[in-house]
């Protein structure tokens, strides 16, 4: 970001430093300047590109292998990008070849499994593109440790967050977690959503799940949202249920408790009188 240059009279200015929210963006007569224009303009054109960018699934599953997992393709109802985006139910069920799929491997895999990992372009493959492996690189490790029966990685083309829930059901999951991309920002065209629901099967509604949003690099952090992920996992297990009833009360170490520093209170004002 360019350095602004201070104005005692306009504090917004250093507020501006702190965020990317368009804030002290000046104005020429009564309009904001060309340059914020453009890069509105720019940042709006991003956020299109991102919902129609198209799913690299031949990419991500070679990917995966390289890395010892094994996957399956899906793909939902909606058969293009179009009926994705004007018919969201389609995009929540798998179609019927790929139900299928689940069933037939489900037939020679008895027994079920204890999670299933389901990633889906949702409305911008560009965040699973980026951020999917290095998340499930701080995710598996810990996955291990825990002793959990894991089901092939399901990639899902045109998926929305639901066809998790068919999917789990269809392989008798315990638990699913769908890695999604959101709805692009202005500011965030490439934010990668985690929603996990303990017990799937269709019908559920959203009160079922749990969500950690915004995973990138400005945003949360991987080995974060793993943190908060397995702390969802293990509570889900211990209390048989995942939505609004489970809540993220995971315990985050700051910097602040390593250093063993005594402060308390709000640490947007500083420390508190003494």
């Amino acid at each position: 970001m360019d350095k602004l240059p201070f104005d005692p009279h306009n504090p917004w200015l250093e507020l501006r430093r702190l965020t990317p929210a368009r804030i002290a963006l000046g104005r020429t007569g009564t309009s904001i300047p060309t340059r914020a224009q453009l890069d509105f303009q720019y940042a709006h054109a991003q956020a299109r590109d991102a919902v129609h960018l198209p799913f690299d699934h031949a990419a991500l599953n070679t990917q995966l292998a390289e890395r010892g997992h094994e996957s399956l393709l899906l793909h939902s109802a909606a058969i293009d990008r179009n009926s994705y985006l004007q018919r969201p139910d389609l995009g929540r069920k798998l179609n019927e070849a790929s139900a299928k799929t689940l069933r037939e491997y489900a037939s020679t895999h008895p027994g079920g499994v204890d999670l299933v990992i389901v990633i889906a372009d949702g409305l911008s493959a560009l965040a699973v593109h980026r951020h999917t492996l290095p998340f499930l690189a701080r995710l598996e490790e810990q996955i291990a440790a825990e002793g959990w029966t894991v089901a092939p990685v399901i990639l899902v083309e045109q998926g929305r967050v639901a066809v998790a829930d068919e999917i789990g059901e269809l392989l008798g999951a315990k638990m699913t977690v769908i890695l999604i991309g959101e709805r692009p920002g202005l500011s965030s065209p490439d934010s990668l959503g985690l929603y996990f629901t303990y017990n799937p099967k269709v019908g559920l509604t959203d009160a079922y799940r749990n969500c950690i949003s915004n995973v990138r690099l400005e945003g949360l952090s991987y080995g974060m949202a793993a943190h908060r992920l397995l702390y969802l996992m293990r509570e889900a297990c211990r209390r048989q249920l995942s939505g609004v009833n489970l809540k993220d009360e995971a315990q985050v170490q700051t910097l602040e408790a390593d250093a063993g520093a005594d402060m308390k209170g709000n640490f947007l004002l500083g420390p508190p009188n003494a």
